[in-house]
Formats: structure tokens, sequence, C-alpha cells
């Protein structure tokens, strides 16, 4: 199978869990790059975890992000393996985009 060079992105306005990628079955995403963009007038966080099943594992919990900027939150490749799934929280709607870059394996 081809290796895909693909990115997801999300605009957060609620504040519920929300999916930003899900591996497929008999593949890897290694994301390279997870860019956080605050287009507000206001600080605010931002929480990444990645599941397993039932368990959830924090990446970060509450990440400022300060007012009309963006970050980088990765600073080493992240492995997301078969059926793990990426998942990110606004601490308010409506003011931050998430943009992840990776390449997907199988």
């Amino acid at each position: 199978m081809a290796n895909i060079f693909k990115n997801a992105k999300l605009d957060l306005t609620t504040t519920d869990v929300t999916t930003l990628y899900t591996a497929p079955t008999a593949k890897v995403g290694i994301f390279r790059s997870i860019l956080i963009s605050n287009d507000s007038a206001s600080n605010d966080t931002i929480t990444l975890t990645l599941t397993n099943g039932s368990d959830v594992f924090s990446i970060y919990k509450t990440e400022a992000v300060n007012a009309t900027t963006t970050k980088e939150l990765l600073t080493q490749p992240l492995v997301i393996n078969e059926s793990e799934i990426l998942k990110v929280t606004a601490a308010t709607a409506n003011r931050l985009h998430v943009v992840g870059s990776f390449l997907e394996i199988g």
C-alpha cells in the first residue's frame, strides 16, 4: 500500500471533545506537526488526548495559546496506531483552529 501525506483540519466551534484523526485499520498515522491558531483577541487553552479503546492519554492538558497567535504543539513526531483516536478540546468555542500534518502508512 502507498504511504500518503495528509492533513486534518478543525475549526473548534464548540467546547466538546472533537476527533481530529482516527487511524484506519491496518494503518499508522505519523504526525509531524499540529498547529493551533487562535484568531481571537483573548488567550485560550486546548487539550489534546489520544484514546485507545477505553484508555485516554493526555498529550497536552490545557495548553495555552495566546491571543492572535499560532502555536506548534509537536517537537517530535507523534505516532497514532491502528484504531487510536487523536482528539482536541477547546476551552472556549469559536476561537481555535487546528491543522495536523501527517504521513499515513499502511
